[in-house]
């Protein structure tokens, strides 16, 4: 039987309702997503995407993805990296999201060497073997199927391209998870006060929580075709890092 719900946080809502309802939670954040970030996690969300972008081993000249991009963070590392011979692009499925991403890069002065692409991660509308690395920063969870995406990222993958995922996963010690829980609970509070959007942030600690942990996510990238699939725990697993290869021969 083909299953025709999904969850949305701990809400079960039908399949083609949650890229929409996702959609509109980070249009409604997207003003105020970055000094969301910085005071959610006192900063540190910048440490953790420098040492992702240290897993993917990116080379100047390279053409690269960051995919689910959003406001850009890592678009802003990767352009660094590529250096003006490189290219990088930033690809989100939110328009008010890649808007802010813009913005931030042109800022930085980093825009010179990215594009900005509006897609749906399940769907990736480029060429096969297009891109060195592809990288998912704190993205992946909101996926509506997490496998057809990643399948899409292989398949656009080069031979022995690199995928990098950061996301928020499941603390390994008992005693960091339990003030972990505690302090999250907090985030919908913060979110009314500074944006008026409690309830995304309720959405946002709901899909943490049902996000699948270190090993449930090691196999289905696996299972999505990727070799030499490793987990790496920041903050005794409060967030990780997940490297996965495209291998040399991989038919499409």
């Amino acid at each position: 039987m083909i299953k025709k719900t999904t969850h949305f946080g701990f809400r079960e809502i039908p399949i083609k309702e949650k890229a929409k309802m996702v959609s509109e939670i980070f249009r409604s954040v997207a003003p105020n997503y970055d000094v969301m970030n910085d005071l959610m996690s006192f900063g540190t969300h910048r440490i953790m995407k420098r040492i992702a972008i240290e897993h993917t081993a990116a080379r100047p000249g390279q053409t690269v993805l960051d995919l689910a991009g959003g406001t850009g963070d890592l678009s802003v590392l990767l352009s660094r990296v590529v250096g003006s011979s490189g290219h990088v692009v930033l690809c989100d499925i939110n328009n008010p999201m890649i808007s802010k991403g813009r913005d931030k890069l042109l800022n930085y002065g980093c825009s010179k060497n990215v594009t900005y692409i509006q897609a749906d991660a399940e769907e990736l509308p480029f060429l096969a073997n297009s891109f060195a690395t592809i990288t998912i920063g704190f993205g992946l969870r909101n996926f509506t199927h997490k496998q057809e995406a990643l399948a899409s990222c292989r398949r656009v993958l080069a031979p022995r391209g690199k995928l990098v995922i950061l996301e928020f996963s499941t603390p390994t010690n008992p005693i960091i998870s339990k003030l972990y829980n505690s302090y999250t609970s907090i985030w919908p509070h913060l979110g009314q006060m500074l944006s008026s959007e409690e309830k995304s942030y309720q959405y946002l600690i709901e899909s943490i929580k049902v996000h699948p942990n270190q090993e449930q996510l090691t196999e289905i990238i696996s299972s999505s075709g990727f070799e030499e699939v490793r987990c790496h725990n920041l903050l005794n697993g409060i967030a990780a890092i997940h490297v996965g290869r495209k291998s040399s021969y991989a038919p499409i």
